[in-house]
């Protein structure tokens, strides 16, 4: 048995906001094409230090894609994205041309962000608590020591506290998931982008996945980005809603105007085929 879940305290894990007016992102005419398909083409948004946005639409309308360009797994075809005034992986060169940043560069301002997938991706040939700390140990220089307290503290705060030695095949896939969000959250990031990360779950495991973020919402001053179809749970978290429909953003609010009184028809279709 797991351990009870307990109200974490997360607020030593949060990122400082600062007092600069920066937006913590900002996408600038960004365009993201897969072949001959362009997903993305123009975009441009921003999100400010400590707001939390949810991303909503239908399948295909370049939500997730817009996370991963984010976490630099995939590759921008165009335009820019920026965190905290500096640019993530392409810079304006003098003569106005668009220029690759050096992997090392962008390697640095990745450090910042933190994702948590639809699937878990824990390595099982490792424990639970392995898993938390290679991260900080290889990619931050933490002493192992070190590392495992803080992951330690983070299993506790999750509901996991007796699981550090286990492997992840012999936890549930919610149980796993919270292990990603300790893991994400181990890196201390400013940023964490949660890509429907309850959708791989059984219905009865939901509930304890989304009270951690909660949790981390609530306690901490972390920038979210989400991708999710609980709106509820958009509802309660979110600062702003952005409806997106073949890679553009279509209408965006603060979610009780969103989701009780949506303006665009494809946001009122949409709504009304998930809720």
């Amino acid at each position: 048995m797991s351990g009870a879940m307990s109200s974490p305290d997360l607020s030593k894990f949060a990122a400082t906001s600062g007092t600069s007016g920066t937006p913590r992102i900002v996408f600038e005419d960004v365009e993201k094409r897969f072949g001959k398909n362009v997903v993305l083409n123009g975009l441009g948004f921003e999100v400010a230090k400590g707001e939390r946005v949810t991303l909503i639409g239908p399948s295909g309308s370049g939500k997730t894609t817009i996370l991963r360009l984010l976490m630099t797994l995939e590759e921008l075809s165009g335009g820019y994205i920026y965190v905290d005034g500096e640019p993530l992986t392409h810079k304006k060169a003098d003569n106005g041309k668009r220029t690759a940043l050096r992997p090392k560069e962008v390697a640095l301002i990745r450090r910042r962000i933190g994702m948590v997938f639809q699937q878990f991706n824990l390595f099982p040939n490792m424990s639970v608590i392995e898993n938390i700390i290679e991260a900080p140990v290889h990619v931050l220089g933490q002493s192992k020591e070190e590392a495992r307290s803080k992951a330690q503290s983070l299993l506790d705060q999750v509901g996991l506290g007796d699981r550090g030695d286990e492997h992840p095949t012999r936890l549930s896939g919610g149980q796993q998931q919270r292990v990603a969000i300790a893991r994400a959250l181990a890196m201390e990031p400013e940023i964490l982008l949660l890509d429907e990360v309850t959708s791989a779950l059984d219905p009865e495991l939901v509930g304890d996945v989304l009270g951690v973020l909660r949790d981390v919402a609530n306690t901490t001053d972390i920038t979210m980005l989400l991708v999710t179809h609980e709106m509820q749970f958009a509802r309660d978290v979110s600062h702003r809603v952005m409806m997106f429909d073949e890679g553009h953003i279509i209408e965006e609010s603060a979610p009780d105007a969103m989701f009780s009184n949506p303006q665009h028809e494809r946001t009122k279709k949409f709504l009304q085929a998930i809720l």
